[in-house]
This record gives C-alpha cells, sequence and structure tokens, in this order.
C-alpha cells in the first residue's frame, strides 16, 4: 500500500492538504472524495517521503492516549500557559511514549509558524477527521477550550460504546474458545486412550467415536496444523475484513442478523449523531458536520445511505429530509431532528435523541446478554453430548 499527499479543496473553497494511504492512484482520488473534497492534486510519495510524512516515529494513538493528551492539553490551556509551553511539559512529562513524541513533533510545528489545527491536520491516521474537524472549527472561533472539551466528551463516549459492545461479545467469545480447547484435549488425549480398549472388544466401532478416533490420532500426529490452520483462519479473516467486495458481502449481511444488527445500529447512530451534534454545536456548516459524521460509520451500506443524505443536503433540501433520504434512521429521531429545525433548538433535541439512542443501546445489550447465556449453555450442552456418546456408545454395546 502506497502513501500519497493531495491538495484539496473543502465545500466552502478553503484548501487543505494531506496523506493518505491507498493501494492506486484510483483508490486514493476516491477516498479523498469520499472526504467531501474536491481534489486538486495527487501525488504519490516515496518510501523516504512516506516515513517522513508520518515522522517516523508516530504511528498510532490508542483511544485512552488521545483522552489523556487532550485534557492535560485543555488543562494547562485553561490555567494559562502558552500553547509552546503546554506541549513543553506534555513532552517531558506525558506517561505515555507515544503522547511525549506527539507533543514534540506539535511543538517542533508550531515554532516553525503552524497553527495547532494545521499541524494536527498532518497526522489524520493518528486523530481522525472528527477530531482534526472540531479542532480547526474551535481554532477559527476563538473557541479552542470548549470545543476540546467537546473533543473530551466525544472521546470518552466512543469509549464508552466500544466498551460496552465488547463486554457484550467477550463472554460468549471466551466460552466458545474454552469449548474448542476442550474438545482439542479430548480428541488428542482423551479418545486415544481408550482406543485399545474399544480394539480389545473386536467390534465395529460406531461412526461417532470412529470419527473422534481418527481425528484424535490425526490432529496427534499434525499437531502442528492446529496453529497453521488458526493463523489461517485469521489471515484470511482480516483479509476479508479489508477487501472491498467481501467487507460489503459482511456489512450487508450483518445488518439482516436479528438482534445484532440492531446492536451496531444503535451504536453507530450514538456516535453519528454524536458527532454531528458537537459539530453543529461548534459552528461547523450543517454540511461539513454530515461529512465529519460519516467518518465514524465503518459498515460501507451506512456509509453508502449517508452519502444520499449529503447529496440531498447539497441540493438544498433540509436535514431532516436529507437523513430521511438515507432511509436509515428511526422515525423517532428524523422526527426530533425535523423539530428542531423548525423550532430553532435542533443541537438541544439532538442531544435527547444521542439520549434515546443510548438507552435503546442499553437495552439491546442487556437483552443480548440475556439471550446468549442459553444459547450457549445449548451450545455446550451440545458438544458434552456428543462427546459422551462417542466414548459410551461401544460400551452400551459391548453389554448388548
Amino acid at each position: 500500500m502506497a502513501r500519497y499527499e493531495y491538495t484539496a479543496k473543502k465545500w466552502n473553497g478553503e484548501e487543505l492538504k494531506g496523506t493518505i494511504d491507498a493501494k492506486s492512484v484510483t483508490e486514493a482520488k476516491v477516498k479523498v472524495r469520499d472526504k467531501g473534497y474536491k481534489l486538486v492534486s495527487l501525488k504519490e510519495l516515496t518510501a523516504s517521503q512516506a516515513k517522513e510524512a508520518t515522522t517516523g516515529t508516530l504511528q498510532s494513538l490508542s483511544l485512552k492516549e488521545k483522552i489523556d493528551f487532550t485534557q492535560t492539553f485543555l488543562t494547562l490551556n485553561k490555567a494559562g500557559l502558552p500553547i509552546i509551553e503546554s506541549l513543553i511539559f506534555i513532552e517531558k512529562d506525558a506517561g505515555s511514549r507515544q503522547v511525549r513524541l506527539l507533543a514534540k513533533e506539535i511543538k517542533k510545528q508550531i515554532i516553525a509558524g503552524y497553527t495547532l489545527s494545521d499541524t494536527i491536520s498532518k497526522y489524520p491516521n493518528l486523530f481522525g477527521h472528527v477530531y482534526i474537524g472540531l479542532a480547526k472549527a474551535g481554532e477559527d472561533s476563538g473557541e479552542i477550550d470548549k470545543t476540546f472539551e467537546r473533543l473530551i466528551d466525544l472521546l470518552k463516549k466512543q469509549g464508552d460504546i466500544k466498551g460496552k459492545v465488547v463486554s457484550a461479545l467477550t463472554y460468549p467469545v471466551f466460552v466458545v474458545l474454552l469449548a474448542i480447547a476442550v474438545v482439542l484435549v479430548m480428541l488428542m488425549f482423551v479418545f486415544p486412550a481408550f482406543k485399545d480398549m474399544f480394539d480389545q472388544q473386536g467390534k465395529e466401532l460406531p461412526a461417532i467415536t470412529q470419527f473422534c478416533i481418527d481425528a484424535g490420532e490425526f490432529l496427534k500426529d499434525k499437531w502442528m496444523c492446529i496453529p497453521i490452520g488458526i493463523a489461517t483462519i485469521v489471515f484470511s479473516f482480516m483479509y476479508l475484513l479489508k477487501w472491498e467486495p467481501s467487507r460489503r458481502k459482511m456489512d450487508e449481511f450483518l445488518l439482516k442478523i436479528p438482534l445484532l444488527s440492531d446492536l451496531v445500529k444503535a451504536a453507530a447512530f450514538s456516535n453519528f449523531l454524536t458527532v454531528l451534534q458537537i459539530a453543529y454545536d461548534a459552528g461547523i456548516p450543517i454540511i461539513e458536520c454530515l461529512y465529519l459524521s460519516r467518518t465514524t460509520l465503518s459498515n460501507s451500506v451506512m456509509q453508502d445511505a449517508i452519502k444520499i443524505s449529503i447529496k440531498k443536503m447539497q441540493a438544498g433540501a433540509h436535514l431532516s429530509e436529507s437523513l430521511k433520504a438515507a432511509n436509515l434512521f428511526p422515525k423517532m429521531i428524523l422526527f426530533m431532528v425535523s423539530t428542531g429545525e423548525q423550532s430553532g433548538r435542533l443541537g438541544e433535541l439532538m442531544v435527547q435523541s444521542v439520549q434515546q439512542i443510548d438507552q435503546e443501546l442499553d437495552n439491546i445489550i442487556d437483552t443480548l446478554g440475556k439471550l446468549i447465556e442459553p444459547i450457549l449453555l445449548i451450545f455446550i450442552g451440545v458438544i458434552v453430548c456428543f462427546l459422551a456418546l462417542s466414548l459410551y456408545l461401544p460400551l452400551f454395546q459391548s453389554y448388548a
């Protein structure tokens, strides 16, 4: 994958520069346009230029690191410290090495004459377009403190949503992995120990018993197949997630699974509306708010639906009409957005919409947790029954 440097213009004519990773020039152009920018120029960077563009050391920031950096910077800024002194403090005393490197690089750029938002915009892979867009709006409006407070709330909200979804899925994944481990131990060590006893009976073994013994002997002799098979499955899955056609099919399938699709949609709506509301309150034009909010969506089907909303708004439609055209959002959200537009309380009613979606997300996670438990019990019960029958059927035959 190559790195490209682009120059583009926003919808309002403002020019900006940045870098983007893509497999080809065509893909790079599509990615830039998907951000809502009008491409002016594009060039592929050499390996050394690409390394310099990422500072050679700054690779990624975790959500916690972004919160720590933003919170510390906000606190120091509120205390009246100049930006350079604040960054020097973070560079020396931050707990994370990546945060210290980040503060050092931003300090160097600001000393060279760049603004804070211009410097942050050079690292879209570290901060994300939402962070960059809000920081730019806050600096332009002179409300950088208020904007950073919004950013902290947003980052914490995203962390909470991620935590809820992960906690809902951790238990079933652990149980399934544990069941797989138990089955492997049974096949590789328990069934081979019974093989001699079964052979002494001189009778043909039941099909499921013979299958388990053959599988156990194969895995014991070819045990390297287990890590190789696991690695193959993991890497294949990762590749399919990155390959556009397969990822789109997965996204479509995910939205068709009962309850799980509700979980995906509720988490996506919560992030989308939170960014939309924060960007709107920060004074960002509503079309650019939609562009920023769209970047929070990981599902390609939902991204395409928001594209329809953006085109509708560019044609002159109101926000509520544009969101309705996506055929994606619940009627209650559309009603509250429409009411907010008519009453001039759009920001306030979007906050209420987010609160409603968050409550719905909590309810879905609770329901999913209650539903998963009996499903896991059935799953474990089937495995135990299968293994028990495989072991005891030959014994029952010997007494027949």
